[in-house]
């Protein structure tokens, strides 16, 4: 499929898409929105690919909020819950992608942009990364999961800081709050993102979408809830393929050779 707003490599088992808007500082619009959830379809079907790393075109912004153009115009109350709600659809597509998600962030990641970064499995900023949730400063709330996943990833008095003061933090802020798992010098973060993909990459692709899930279930209800779905999801993956070839390969001493069953 062609893109008009992406663009899609390969390098071995990983896809890198590139949020390729550069003049507007990769700002999210309806079509990037649309090319993202059709990208994410269209990785998802392809089993040669195991990992995905987001980035921005440049070297100025990740993606440096919603267009506020579009946002502007929009016509009424429905019309604003309906691209709120576009935002959702894909944030939560990539949540629940089989595929874990490495977001690159190389400078600005702003309002749509940091919630974008958010719904990523693993966050690597460069050191010159600003982010934020200015959508106050402009008289309206965070739309894309702002006010939602900053809280679980930061805690409430941090995300209240963010959300209700507009102010930018940097990266080595932002990873001492948890926002971002490591900062590193602009010109080597895509390619320890690749790295970390490939690494993520080739362990049991089963294993890793059941992990996804547990994760993400489990911030969802109790600690006792939470391992009982560890145990069930336990017991379904100790029974593939997948988990006899790793068990066999450790006991042998050679490099497991997992095929996804």
């Amino acid at each position: 499929m062609a893109y008009e707003t992406l663009l899609i490599e390969r390098d071995g088992p990983v896809a890198i898409i590139t949020i390729n808007r550069p003049k507007v500082l990769n700002a999210l619009n309806a079509s990037v929105l649309d090319e993202l959830s059709n990208a994410f379809d269209e990785l998802e079907a392809d089993r040669s690919v195991l990992a995905v790393v987001i980035t921005g075109a440049g070297d100025r912004a990740f993606v440096a909020g919603a267009d506020i153009g579009e946002l502007a115009a929009l016509a009424d109350g429905k019309a604003g819950e309906e691209k709120a709600r576009a935002g959702h659809h894909v944030t939560h597509k990539m949540e629940h992608s089989r595929l874990p998600v490495i977001m690159a962030i190389n400078g600005y990641a702003l309002g749509g942009g940091l919630e974008l970064a958010m719904a990523g499995d693993i966050r690597l900023a460069s050191a010159n990364a600003k982010l934020g949730q200015p959508e106050v400063n402009l008289g309206i709330v965070a739309g894309f999961g702002g006010s939602q996943r900053l809280p679980r990833l930061v805690g409430q008095g941090m995300a209240s800081y963010l959300l209700l003061s507009g102010e930018q933090i940097g990266a080595d802020e932002a990873k001492q709050c948890n926002l971002v798992e490591k900062v590193l010098p602009p010109d080597q973060l895509l390619s320890e993102a690749k790295r970390l993909a490939k690494v993520i990459a080739a362990k049991g692709p089963l294993a890793i979408a059941a992990t996804k899930r547990l994760i993400h279930k489990g911030l969802q209800t109790d600690l006792h809830s939470g391992l009982e779905l560890e145990a069930a999801e336990f017991g379904k993956i100790s029974q593939t393929a997948d988990a006899k070839e790793g068990t066999k390969a450790f006991l042998e001493k050679r490099p497991a050779q997992f095929e996804g069953r």
